[in-house]
């Protein structure tokens, strides 16, 4: 298993709740958080998964996400 982040253009709550249901549909997932705190607003991703896979579920929710 390995940990992937991402730069996001998430800000709030509401952002998170819109990407939630695409990275939860993801196989290989195995746990996944955001830290709005951050400037970054970094997501993390544990699992066995390419980055590739996480931009395109952000693109499809209207996001964007950027490997670190």
């Amino acid at each position: 298993m390995t940990a992937l982040k991402f730069k996001t253009n998430l800000k709030c709550g509401g952002c998170v709740s819109a990407v939630q249901p695409k990275l939860d549909a993801l196989e290989n997932v195995e746990k996944w958080d955001v830290d709005l705190a951050s400037p970054e607003k970094t997501l993390t991703i544990m699992g066995n998964i390419e980055a590739q896979e996480i931009v395109q579920a952000f693109e499809q929710a209207g996001y964007k996400a950027e490997p670190q």
